[in-house]
C-alpha cells in the first residue's frame, strides 16, 4: 500500500512511485523556457508486478497535477533499468509552478537541493 505523501510522482494512476529520481534542470538564457529531466534508477514502475503501458508521468501536489508524456525506458544489457522523463516549460509562470512542486516533493521525501554551476 502506498504511503500518502503530500507530493508524489505516478506513472500509473493511483500508484505512487517510491523510487526518488535524480532531477536536473536547464533553463534558457531569458529564464522563461527550460526543462526538468527526471532519471529513475530501477523504478517500481518497471517491475514485473506493474502492468499496463506507461503513457506519462504525473507530478501531484496540493495545487494539483503536472503531466508530461515524454517518458522513455533506458535498457542496460537488455534489461529495463532506468526511466527518464522530461518536463518542459515555455513561460515563467510554468517554471514557478514546477519549482513549487519540486520543493514540496523534496520536503515530502526528505531531500535536499543543490545548485551545480
Amino acid at each position: 500500500m502506498a504511503v500518502n505523501k503530500l507530493s508524489k510522482i505516478q506513472f500509473y494512476e493511483g500508484i505512487d512511485e517510491p523510487v526518488v529520481p535524480e532531477i536536473r534542470l536547464t533553463r534558457g538564457k531569458d529564464g522563461t523556457t527550460g526543462q526538468a529531466i527526471f532519471l529513475f534508477e530501477k523504478p517500481q514502475a518497471l517491475s514485473s508486478i506493474t502492468s499496463g503501458e506507461i503513457t506519462g508521468m504525473r507530478m501531484i501536489d496540493s495545487e494539483g497535477e503536472l503531466l508530461t508524456r515524454d517518458v522513455k525506458v533506458r535498457f542496460v544489457d537488455g534489461e529495463p533499468l532506468f526511466l527518464e522523463a522530461v518536463y518542459i516549460w515555455k513561460k515563467k509562470s510554468d517554471f514557478d509552478r514546477f519549482m513549487r512542486f519540486a520543493n514540496s516533493y523534496a520536503k515530502s521525501n526528505g531531500l535536499g537541493y543543490s545548485e551545480n554551476n
